[in-house]
């Protein structure tokens, strides 16, 4: 199967089938508007029966007319702002967009569930070169339920959609005419959730959180577990970052599942938080070799070419292809494994049935601040223990477990700023000063591994390792210069704990 894909950028207007544009060469910068006539366009919406894809703002449909026929699946960046993916026309749902939207089915089937039919008048916007600027329709849509007794439906609508590359902002000087002319921005976000709502049952909204600590806690991980259905998309699309991404929301979980143990049942949450180490380890084979080899050709490249002896640059570039087609293959292989689903549903379990303490009814203020300052003091006691080791292996293991002490500190703050405001911004700020000069020798310590290894493998195929050692040397001599930094940047955290929080 191929595919593509484009960034959406649009707005919608309720219209009636009255409704009439305005003249939208009075838009700063629009030179002309062109009709491109009417095009009847049929699609068809697929979901799970319990509409699991319409609850996270995604869309999945077949359709035939118009420019673009074949399969259309949607992804939310931002409001008013989606990914759409094509694929060729089929009569089945493609495998490839399945997959993109496996970790919210989870077997569950795709079905055929409404059909829109819309006839679309459309206009293009052009500038004084006749460039295109935005394409603006009026469709006229008839929406059918394919279940539910076969509900029907009927409106009108005016969208703006961006062309390639525009900005956003004319779309706002677009909208403004629009609305002068008597439209007004949808209620909805897609036809699709217009037609649900319009046509039988929609799918329910999220409960809305308390403002306990319990309340706040839930919140916070929800948008952690909503962050990790999003970017399992983005990493089986290879986009850049979502590896880290995901990892990251697995890490602020299982943080919060130990810090804020006062008010989450740790006995309750601590099967889903081994789960959650378990992915964030997995999910780490590709992130860490990303990471090393943009350190490594980095160092590679501010060599002057009299330092780079030997193949270097050719053997680090098939090491890192290497690593990095192993790596991709495993973490697609963890997204498809039944563990992972499981641990998906388990967590979900988790979100809607909360295994609260009694300490969750109580103000966040009144439980949020002991639970950081006890992630503090452990990280006080680790940090004080590794430097009072002398230089080498044993202070290299004690700064990664301070690094570690240090991460679930600054996510703990995180997680707590919304309800605490400056103070624990402002405490995660210090502390992630910390966690980056920690980050940065424990990146030192690996890449010293992972350059000696490649010394060795030169070595043994007859090339000199000159420009391996000196990488070796380059990255002891800053890890040593970060351990001399650290206690001064230690001491802008701890010289004032009490009242930050």
């Amino acid at each position: 199967m191929t595919a593509d894909t484009k960034r959406e950028v649009e707005r919608k207007y309720e219209a009636t089938p009255d409704s009439r544009l305005p003249d939208l060469t009075r838009v700063r910068g629009v030179s002309a508007v062109h009709d491109r006539g009417v095009a009847d366009l049929d699609a068809v919406y697929y979901d799970t029966a319990d509409l699991r894809l319409a609850a996270a703002g995604v869309t999945l449909r077949r359709r035939t007319g118009g420019a673009d026929a074949g399969w259309h699946l949607k992804l939310p960046v931002a409001p008013g702002t989606r990914d759409e993916i094509h694929a060729p026309l089929s009569d089945d749902v493609p495998a490839g967009l399945a997959a993109l939207v496996r970790a919210r089915t989870r077997g569950a089937e795709l079905l055929p569930l409404v059909r829109l039919r819309s006839s679309r008048d459309v206009r293009h916007l052009v500038d004084a070169r006749g460039t295109l600027l935005a394409e603006v329709s009026t469709d006229t849509v008839h929406a059918e339920r394919l279940t539910e007794g076969g509900r029907a439906a009927a409106w009108t609508e005016v969208e703006a959609e961006l062309a390639d590359d525009g900005d956003p902002a004319f779309l706002d000087a677009v909208g403004k005419r629009l609305r002068k002319a008597g439209l007004r921005p949808s209620r909805t976000p897609s036809k699709l959730a217009r037609a649900l709502a319009e046509t039988g049952t929609a799918p329910p909204p999220r409960p809305e959180a308390d403002r306990t600590a319990g309340g706040h806690l839930l919140r916070y991980l929800r948008e952690q577990a909503d962050q990790l259905l999003e970017q399992d998309a983005a990493v089986r699309r290879d986009l850049p970052d979502s590896v880290h991404r995901m990892r990251v929301a697995t890490r602020r979980m299982r943080s919060a599942f130990r810090t804020y143990r006062k008010v989450l049942d740790r006995s309750a949450t601590a099967p889903v938080a081994e789960e959650l180490k378990w992915l964030a380890a997995e999910l780490g084979t590709a992130r860490d070799q990303e990471v090393l080899a943009a350190r490594l050709r980095a160092r590679v490249d501010d060599l002057p070419d009299t330092l780079l002896l030997g193949p270097v640059s050719a053997r680090l570039v098939a090491w890192s292809a290497a690593g990095r087609a192993g790596a991709r293959e495993r973490t697609l292989a963890v997204l498809d494994s039944d563990r992972y689903l499981a641990l998906l549903d388990a967590l979900d379990a988790l979100l809607a049935d909360p295994p609260l303490r009694p300490a969750a009814a109580d103000a966040p203020g009144d439980v949020l601040p002991r639970a950081i300052l006890k992630d503090y003091d452990r990280l006080a006691t680790r940090v004080d223990r590794a430097l009072a080791l002398p230089a080498g292996h044993d202070r290299d293991l004690a700064l990664h477990a301070a690094r570690k002490a240090a991460k679930r500190v600054r996510y703990a703050a995180e997680a707590a700023r919304p309800a605490l405001g400056k103070p624990a911004k402002r405490f995660g700020k210090r502390v992630k000063a910390v966690q980056q000069l920690l980050g940065d020798h424990q990146d030192s310590v690996v890449a010293r591994d992972v350059l000696r290894k490649l010394a060795i493998q030169a070595h043994a195929s007859g090339e000199t390792a000159f420009t391996w050692g000196l990488l070796h040397g380059q990255e002891r001599a800053e890890a040593a210069q970060l351990e001399r930094e650290l206690p001064g940047i230690w001491a802008k955290v701890s010289g004032g704990k009490g009242g930050r929080l």
